[in-house]
């Protein structure tokens, strides 16, 4: 086993880092406050090369595998968990479509997103229908050469904004999962609206809508594989895309616990500082614990995901594990502050705030404990 980054990660690795604290960490509290996405922080992140960057090269894009994206993302979750799901959900709209789409299709719905900064967005979950995927409300029928849908997606991070979204629907209430269908709906089809959705505990500097779909028509060649293969490919996307929520998750852990030493080496008590008392000592200790265990989790299934090999069972145990770390971390982080933990004044109030919303987006933590026992019991 060889844990040594090559040049161009250890390059890639510090791009992120540097352009999250030039362009991030300055600004997160303000858009947290304000609950807007800070659009320039996407143009510069495409400037840069650190969006969209799993597009093939075939459509124009870098190609990045897995475990680089994950590098990216640890190190802009540290600066602020909600810009970070904007970026993150656009990898996560881009990805049915290079699992179920043809080169063309790749081409088509992808070279534009390299053009020019744009995000795409995954619509899965409903208003009724969350973990139970297979359920949806949503419908497709076709007429002639074309699909029409109708329904409802909500929670759907950069919805509206995308230039693509990626929609999941049935053909059949009663089919369940294999009358699904996965369909990509341009940003400006007649139809198509979204409300936002606000009043976020967390992240509140990502967007997340509701999605309205009145008689929606979209081209058949925007179908992506069979008819049928929607629920498949839908938990394939989320098999792979667990894994960056758990890479985020490792860079909340990894600020809360720097922000946390440095408050303790500065902040005296009883006539020294906190730093040396071994209950604010054992904190830190479990951060470290937790940050350490947590990387090295989620490399091992990025790593997988980029070999070719099954994934499942790895992504789902980076992703409970890291993300109920990283909320442990934060807890701890803000009784490490006292009083000044609970205000806007630092930080780590803002980190919980963010990554409890890890232990349920792409699958709750509940989900992928079904999906680790299945694995276990299969």
């Amino acid at each position: 086993m060889d844990f040594t980054l090559n040049d161009e990660q250890r390059q890639l690795q510090q791009l992120a880092r540097d352009f999250t604290r030039k362009e991030i960490i300055p600004i997160a509290s303000e858009y947290d406050q304000k609950e807007e996405l800070p659009w320039q922080v996407v143009e510069k992140a495409f400037e840069v090369g650190l969006l969209n960057p799993s597009i093939p090269e075939h459509a124009g894009g870098l190609g990045l595998g897995m475990f680089d994206e994950c590098l990216i993302g640890e190190e802009i979750a540290y600066g602020c968990m909600g810009i970070y799901t904007v970026l993150m959900a656009s990898e996560l709209g881009i990805a049915p479509i290079l699992i179920g789409g043809t080169e063309e299709q790749h081409r088509r719905f992808l070279t534009p997103l390299t053009e020019k900064a744009g995000l795409a967005a995954f619509a899965l979950s409903e208003p009724n229908n969350g973990s139970d995927a297979a359920a949806m409300g949503t419908t497709a029928v076709l007429d002639g050469d074309e699909w029409v849908i109708n329904g409802t997606k909500m929670w759907i991070s950069n919805g509206g904004l995308a230039e693509v979204t990626v929609v999941f629907a049935t053909t059949d209430k009663q089919g369940g999962h294999k009358a699904t269908v996965a369909l990509v709906v341009p940003k400006d089809a007649p139809g198509f609206s979204y409300n936002k959705i606000k009043h976020k505990l967390g992240q509140r500097a990502s967007l997340t809508s509701e999605l309205v779909f009145e008689n929606v028509r979209v081209p058949r060649e925007n179908q992506l594989g069979g008819l049928g293969d929607g629920f498949k490919i839908a938990m394939k996307t989320l098999d792979k895309t667990r894994i960056p929520v758990a890479a985020g998750s490792v860079g909340i852990a990894r600020r809360a616990m720097e922000e946390s030493i440095k408050y303790a080496k500065d902040r005296a008590a009883f006539g020294r500082p906190i730093a040396e008392f071994q209950a604010i000592q054992f904190k830190l200790a479990e951060m470290a614990i937790g940050i350490e265990t947590g990387r090295l989790m989620y490399q091992k299934a990025a790593w997988l995901v980029d070999q070719g090999q099954p994934h499942g069972f790895e992504s789902a145990i980076a992703k409970a594990y890291c993300s109920e770390m990283a909320f442990n971390a934060a807890n701890e982080g803000i009784q490490i502050h006292g009083g000044y933990g609970y205000v806007a004044e630092y930080p780590v109030e803002k980190l919980l705030r963010d990554v409890k919303l890890n232990m349920i987006y792409e699958g709750t933590n509940e989900i992928q404990r079904v999906v680790i026992s299945r694995n276990l019991l299969k």
